[in-house]
């Protein structure tokens, strides 16, 4: 049996599947966020590994563990986790939807002109690069005091095995790699006043880190197993649902929606903000659009349109047929692909008289729809392009959207059972990837049991040009307002 450890931004998620895939079983821990001061996210890593542990105790208690030959590990990425020369954590991690570093962005890059070629991708304020150099700006003491660095998913691993380790996905979104060559790079480490010191140990997804510390085995009933690389959260999700050869795409509608396509090259479009990273394998990269708020802003909307719970949000919305001309931006966090821009807000334009909740609901869910058709047409730019698209995440569980989507779109998607275990699936099978390193990878990857398949209807494709439209140019017109 094998373990995926997923460290999500709102939980922590952990699955043990058999040796045949099949999930044996899941246990989860929520964690809360902090929001401080406009722009603001942190969260306190000492939660992530209470959760953890709190997660692993509960599977342990339900199941023999000693079968366990590996675990993997994945999770949010770009969190900036600061540790003194006795690993003790410095300051609350920022999390990559913490918008404050928008200025330190400009800097980096005016600091290294090249930035966009080595790493692939315009560095955003929820990448980690610039939130380090906002720490040197107006937190020196913490910089003087940081010798190492690491990712959320990294600093778990440092508890379980005493190693400083990454994988290249992970890695990517910091911008001090060098995704064409898979290696840290030295300028734009020394724009934030960092060296290699500072960095873990780079590895590819599906090698061994390290080993299960004695401690915390014992603790778990688990034998001393090996921890694997693993991956960062959209790059497991990819491994998860069988994403490992060119071409190869998914649509993930999490809190964040990102849409992913496998490469088997280093292709890039920074300019439309289409984050360039390795995958979690060898000799392989992605391209990937992401909207910051997806089924985030249907929670939202459940919240302030007073609906019981998502659920029934959908089933009323597919059950009233009435037609609004209200339009909704969902940039309830600011937006990446296509906009870079933090300081876009969440709008509602159009309403009327006649509007109600139901209405605005609607909305909310073609706003949302309309934004993933942004970014992935700006990822298509670059000349990569996908003829069907996997949807994964827990908005993909409404079959209404999943149709929404193609009509609004114009693409053609499936839905495949067990699309919803998400990331921690993906690490899972990485742990069991690097156990059998003389099999075949495709062999793990095997795509998961289709459900449907979604085709685009012309008519209705026709219909939401126009209004698609509007809603790109309300954006434009209120851009910087």
């Amino acid at each position: 049996m094998y373990i995926g450890i997923d460290l999500g931004t709102s939980g922590v998620k952990v699955v043990l599947f058999d040796e045949a895939q099949h999930i044996v079983a899941i246990t989860q821990k929520s964690l809360p966020i902090s929001r401080p001061q406009p722009l603001w996210s942190e969260q306190n890593p000492q939660d992530w590994w209470d959760a953890t542990h709190q997660a692993m105790l509960e599977l342990s208690s339900q199941h023999n563990l000693t079968e366990v030959k590996a675990i993997g590990l994945t999770g949010q990425m770009h969190g900036a986790t600061l540790l003194d020369k006795n690993d003790k954590v410095l300051t609350p991690a920022i999390l990559w939807n913490d918008g404050r570093s928008f200025a330190e962005c400009a800097e980096l890059e005016s600091l290294v002109p090249n930035s966009r070629e080595i790493t692939g991708n315009l560095i955003m304020p929820g990448f980690t690069a610039p939130k380090l150099r906002w720490l040197k700006k107006y937190r020196p003491e913490i910089i003087e005091k940081a010798k190492k660095i690491l990712l959320p998913k990294d600093y778990l691993r440092l508890i379980l095995t005493g190693e400083y380790a990454s994988d290249m996905s992970d890695a990517s979104g910091t911008m001090w790699l060098d995704v064409g060559r898979r290696d840290w790079n030295q300028s734009l480490l020394n724009a934030c006043g960092l060296d290699l010191n500072h960095m873990p140990q780079l590895f590819e997804g599906n090698q061994i880190t390290g080993y299960l510390r004695q401690s915390v085995a014992q603790q778990w009933q688990i034998r001393q197993v090996p921890i694997v690389a693993g991956g960062g959260d959209n790059a497991a999700g990819a491994i998860g649902i069988g994403l490992h050869k060119a071409g190869q795409a998914m649509l993930s509608l999490g809190t964040s929606g990102v849409y992913f396509v496998v490469t088997d090259k280093f292709h890039a479009n920074p300019q439309k903000a289409v984050h360039s990273f390795c995958h979690a394998l060898p000799n392989r990269w992605h391209l990937m659009s992401v909207i910051l708020s997806a089924a985030s802003a249907i929670d939202w909307a459940v919240k302030v349109l007073g609906f019981k719970d998502v659920q029934t949000l959908f089933k009323q919305v597919e059950a009233t047929p009435t037609t609004s001309e209200v339009i909704f931006l969902p940039y309830l966090s600011g937006e990446r692909t296509p906009h870079n821009d933090p300081y876009a807000k969440g709008v509602f334009w159009g309403l009327n008289h006649n509007d109600n909740p139901i209405t605005m609901a609607k909305a909310v869910i073609e706003g949302i729809s309309f934004a993933m058709g942004e970014s992935i047409d700006a990822l298509h730019e670059t000349g990569i392009n996908a003829q069907t698209i996997t949807l994964i995440g827990g908005g993909a569980k409404s079959e209404y959207w999943r149709q929404l989507l193609a009509n609004i779109t114009g693409k053609t998607f499936e839905y495949r059972t067990g699309g919803d275990v998400g990331p921690a699936l993906g690490a899972a099978k990485l742990a069991q990837i690097a156990l059998n390193p003389n099999e075949d990878i495709a062999n793990f990857c095997q795509p998961l049991p289709l459900e449907a398949v979604y085709q685009p209807n012309c008519s209705k494709f026709a219909e939401y040009q126009d209004k698609r439209s509007k809603f790109a140019e309300i954006y434009q017109r209120l851009k910087g307002l």
